[in-house]
């Protein structure tokens, strides 16, 4: 069996607003390295400096050979796989049942997208339907850690512009998400709450009353946000036609996700290619057409409004389906529950050799895509019928979203450098896995 998307069709891609430039500005003849030009090479006054690995504002292990004149970006190419993982291969030696834990750590402020990507693969090989409960609460924990996942890009950014305050307000919000992951599911981060066939445990007591002080606490955070940055000449001047990035170049790069939108192309997976019951929920777009760093600022701060909507509704729905199932009734695939260990032979036995054993999962491939914070993550998965994938490969956001880094540096003084950098808002766990 396999099951692959749609043949690729020609598309005419929705882009909103004016080319912010003529023409294109990637690079020739590598798009990922900017090249010193030939009228400057051999000058003495190009200074080549590394950028990291060990510099807090590449925002992991990534390191930039820079090349400058005077203060001036002239070249620029980036060395990544500091943090390589073998994740993937790793996953193709475990059971499908083991392998939920290591997509979370691919992108580790991400995790809840990267684990649901995986597990919809497995669901989409299995053929197996998830209770309703199961997929809202899927998407209201999504949307919470597309809230956290910008609340770190916000505070850290700021941060390296000098608003040393937003810092402190951002990881304030962010703590209230993480108490809310960790009552739900036992942990702060990495929860491995989303299981094959639905969650791990039926949402527990008290979820939903602090879940939802927070939805009515977080537009006026979001407006304090604004109050502060949005006044400030510093930062408006650090970011408005900074680290320019238009519509055809952005398409032609793959970018996906808030890059994408920022420079003016209204493409998101949750709308385009709906999952999980996000055509259920009523939610807006953010697209702005400028291409610059102010701009990926603020498709990031109106969509943690719109996250907070979709939360709020996902609730709405939550709190009217008390005592529903929220794991699928599939003993091959489906841990029993565990007061059946005691009395039922069968459900121990089903028990001891999904975990020990795996499930089988049925021969064929398939490619899921999500809209992660980041961008379209996606899952290609292979199965040859046994217990453990074949092939498991992730298409990480953040590696694509690199790949921006010299054509937004171009034009560019070193110190403009950390905000193209942050506004990107790569993951070199993402990037490197």
């Amino acid at each position: 069996m396999t099951i692959s998307p749609e043949r690729p069709r020609a598309r005419r891609w929705p882009i909103v607003g004016e080319p912010v430039y003529e023409g294109s500005r990637i690079p020739h003849p590598i798009p990922t390295v900017l090249a010193v030009p030939d009228d400057v090479s051999d000058s003495e006054d190009i200074f080549r400096i590394n950028f990291g690995p060990n510099h807090p504002s590449t925002h992991g292990v990534l390191r930039l050979i820079v090349d400058l004149d005077g203060e001036e970006v002239v070249g620029l190419s980036a060395v990544i796989g500091y943090l390589h993982t073998g994740f993937e291969k790793t996953m193709e030696t475990k059971t499908y049942w083991k392998c939920v834990t290591y997509p979370e750590r691919i992108d580790y402020v991400a995790y809840q997208a990267n684990e649901l990507v995986f597990v919809l693969a497995v669901e989409k090989l299995l053929a197996l339907e998830v209770p309703e409960k199961a997929t809202w609460m899927r998407m209201l924990l999504c949307e919470l850690n597309r809230i956290h996942s910008h609340l770190v890009y916000l505070g850290t950014s700021a941060l390296e512009l000098g608003a040393i305050s937003m810092f402190w307000y951002c990881f304030r919000e962010r703590e209230q998400i993480l108490d809310l992951f960790e009552l739900v599911a036992g942990q702060r981060m990495h929860t491995r709450y989303f299981q094959v066939g639905g969650l791990a445990e039926d949402i527990p007591e008290g979820f939903y009353p602090e879940c939802r002080k927070f939805v009515e606490w977080m537009p006026q955070a979001l407006d304090d946000y604004l109050a502060i940055l949005d006044r400030n000449q510093i930062w408006l001047e650090r970011t408005k036609g900074v680290g320019l990035l238009s519509a055809r170049d952005a398409i032609a790069l793959g970018q996906t996700g808030p890059n994408l939108r920022a420079s003016g192309v209204d493409w998101d997976l949750r709308r385009e290619q709906p999952y999980l019951a996000y055509e259920q929920v009523d939610f807006r777009v953010p697209v702005y057409p400028d291409g610059d760093v102010y701009a990926r600022y603020r498709v990031r701060m109106d969509e943690m409004a719109e996250s907070t909507r979709i939360a709020r509704q996902c609730l709405d729905r939550l709190e009217r389906m008390e005592g529903r199932p929220w794991i699928a009734d599939d003993r091959k695939v489906v841990l029993p529950p565990r007061e059946e260990l005691h009395t039922s032979m069968e459900s121990l036995i089903h028990h001891f050799k999904i975990v020990t054993e795996g499930f089988r999962v049925p021969e064929g491939e398939v490619y899921v895509a999500v809209e992660s914070p980041r961008g379209e993550s996606g899952c290609y998965l292979v199965s040859d019928g046994g217990p453990k994938p074949w092939r498991v490969h992730f298409r990480a956001p953040s590696f694509v979203a690199l790949e921006a880094t010299p054509t937004c540096a171009q034009n560019c003084l070193v110190a403009d450098l950390i905000a193209v950098v942050g506004s990107l808002d790569a993951v070199m766990g993402d990037t490197d896995r």
